[in-house]
C-alpha cells in the first residue's frame, strides 16, 4: 500500500548570504515522504533562487501531480520533470528501494565566506588533503588573484577550488591570472567557469595554464562530457541538474573521459545535504564533495549535519501541504 506526504519548509539564513543579485533571507523548499508498506523514505525539493529555472511554487505543484500518480501505483516519469523535482523524487525512491548506501563523505572543502585568515587557520589544522573553495568574481579580479596567492603561500599543499560563476570578461580573467604567481598556479585545483562563455573559458585555460571546471555549462542544453585541454573536472549540483540517474550518468561519463566529478550543494537543508554526502561517497569515492553550506543556515532540518550545533527543526513541526 503506497502513501505520500509533501511538507513545506522555510529555514532562516545567515544575514550575509547573497546570491547573484539578492540577499537570501530564508531557504524555502519541500520535503517529500514516500511510504510503501513498512518502508518510508524522504527527498528534498528546493529550487535555488536565481540559479534554478523553476520557482518553489512551480516545483511544489509539479511534485503534487507526480505524487498523485505514484500513490495510484504508477512509476515516476521524470523525463520532463523540473530538475529539483526530479532530484527530490528520485532520491526518495532510491532511499525507499534501499539503494542509497548509509555511509557518507562528510569531509568538506571549507567555503571561504568570511575572513580569509580564519580559513587559513582551519586549513592548516585540517587532516589529509587540504581543499578549500573560494568564490571569485564578486570583487576586483586583482584582489581575487592576491587572495589566491595568499592561501597558496600560507598553506603547504593546498588545492584551491575557485568559482567565478561566469562573472569575468576575458580581460578580467587575465587580470586575475596576472596576479597569481606562475609557481602558484599549480595550487589551483580548478577554476569553475571563469568567463561568460565556454569558449572564452577554454581560451583562458590554454593561455594561463590554470585548470578549469564546468559547472553552469553542465546544465546547458546539449552539454556533453568530453576531454578538452585545460578542463579537469565537472561540478554536479543535483538540485539544478535533475534526477539521481542523470547525475550518475554524468559521473560515469566524467570518469570515462578522465575528469574528476564533484558532487556539490545548492544550499539544501541538512536533510538533503546528508543525502548528498552519502551519494558523493557512493558515486565519487575519494573526492571531497562541495557541501560546506550548512554554515550559511541558522537552523537545521530533521537530520543533523555532523558537528553542526544549529537548532534542529523536525518534520513534525512543518506544514503538511499534501497527503494521500
Amino acid at each position: 500500500m503506497r502513501s505520500a506526504k509533501l511538507y513545506q519548509y522555510q529555514l532562516p539564513m545567515d544575514s550575509g548570504v547573497i546570491l547573484r543579485t539578492q540577499r537570501l533571507v530564508n531557504r524555502d523548499g519541500w520535503i517529500v515522504e514516500l511510504q510503501d508498506g513498512d518502508q518510508k523514505a524522504y527527498g528534498e525539493i528546493a529550487p535555488l533562487p536565481e540559479f534554478s529555472q523553476e520557482t518553489a511554487e512551480q516545483a511544489g505543484e509539479q511534485a503534487k501531480a507526480l505524487l498523485e500518480l505514484w500513490v495510484a501505483g504508477e512509476a515516476f516519469d521524470l523525463a520532463d520533470a523540473l530538475p529539483s523535482v526530479a532530484f527530490g523524487l528520485s532520491m526518495a525512491q532510491l532511499e525507499l528501494q534501499g539503494d542509497l548506501p548509509q555511509v557518507g563523505n562528510y569531509t568538506v572543502a571549507p567555503l571561504c565566506a568570511g575572513d580569509p585568515d580564519d580559513l587559513v587557520i582551519a586549513l592548516n589544522n585540517m587532516p589529509g588533503e587540504r581543499v578549500a573553495k573560494i568564490k571569485v568574481g564578486m570583487y576586483e579580479a586583482v584582489r581575487d588573484g592576491m587572495v589566491a596567492n595568499m592561501f597558496i603561500d600560507s598553506i603547504p599543499g593546498i588545492r584551491l577550488r575557485l568559482d567565478a560563476n561566469r562573472q569575468w570578461t576575458p580581460l578580467k580573467a587575465q587580470q586575475f591570472a596576472k596576479y597569481v604567481k606562475p609557481e602558484n598556479r599549480g595550487g589551483i585545483a580548478f577554476l569553475e567557469e571563469p568567463c561568460q562563455t565556454p569558449a572564452d573559458s577554454l581560451a583562458f585555460a590554454l593561455e594561463t595554464g590554470i585548470n578549469i571546471a564546468w559547472d553552469e555549462t553542465v546544465r546547458d542544453e546539449g552539454f556533453e562530457v568530453k576531454a578538452e585541454p585545460g578542463v579537469v573536472a565537472i561540478v554536479i549540483k543535483p538540485t539544478l541538474v535533475g534526477s539521481v540517474q542523470r547525475c550518475m550518468e554524468l559521473v560515469k561519463q566524467a570518469h570515462e573521459h578522465g575528469l574528476t566529478a564533484v558532487i556539490s550543494s545548492s544550499m539544501e537543508s541538512s536533510l538533503g545535504l546528508n543525502q548528498l554526502a552519502r551519494f558523493a561517497e557512493w558515486q565519487t569515492p575519494g573526492v571531497i564533495p562541495g557541501l560546506d553550506t550548512m554554515q550559511l543556515f541558522l537552523s537545521q532540518l530533521e537530520t543533523p549535519w555532523p558537528g553542526c550545533e544549529l537548532p534542529l527543526k523536525t518534520l513534525a513541526e512543518l506544514d503538511v501541504v499534501w497527503s494521500k
